[in-house]
């Protein structure tokens, strides 16, 4: 029995092939370096404003946190890149990266803390006096 091939089927299985050998061939250039993201997660309650950003492997001296005008949060960091490799596969991002973020509210940049544990910076943002609830003593 003859088997009819399906153009169809070849023209997408090559089609679906495309992405895998554009990253297998970047891959393996020893200057590859995807983009860095930095996730982060943000919340507050009524006294501050808290952060959370992914950075695994991460010297903790090589970050850099910033508060401008009490309103953006600016963390900047350098992942360094082993130079003695042979990449295989390079999914982790490395090099120089800057997350900008505007805050929902004025904090207090003198009152900010920043620790670094297992991977993860955590910024506690105090807000400032001026947009912190107040209550009024209403005079009689």
């Amino acid at each position: 029995m003859n088997r009819v091939r399906n153009p169809f089927n070849v023209l997408f299985g090559d089609v679906a092939s495309v992405p895998d050998e554009v990253a297998r061939l970047f891959a393996r250039g020893a200057a590859y370096a995807p983009a860095v993201a930095v996730p982060l997660n943000v919340w507050e309650d009524e006294h501050a404003l808290f952060v959370e950003a992914d950075l695994p492997g991460l010297d903790p001296a090589a970050l850099d946190v910033n508060v401008t005008e009490g309103r953006t949060l600016t963390i900047r960091g350098e992942r360094a890149a082993p130079a003695d490799r042979t990449w295989l596969r390079h999914e982790r991002p490395v090099g120089t990266f800057s997350r900008a973020v505007m805050l929902p509210t004025l904090v207090d940049a003198d009152k900010v803390e920043a620790r670094y544990a297992d991977g993860v910076l955590k910024l506690t943002l105090p807000k400032h006096d001026a947009v912190k609830p107040r209550k009024v003593q209403v005079q009689v």
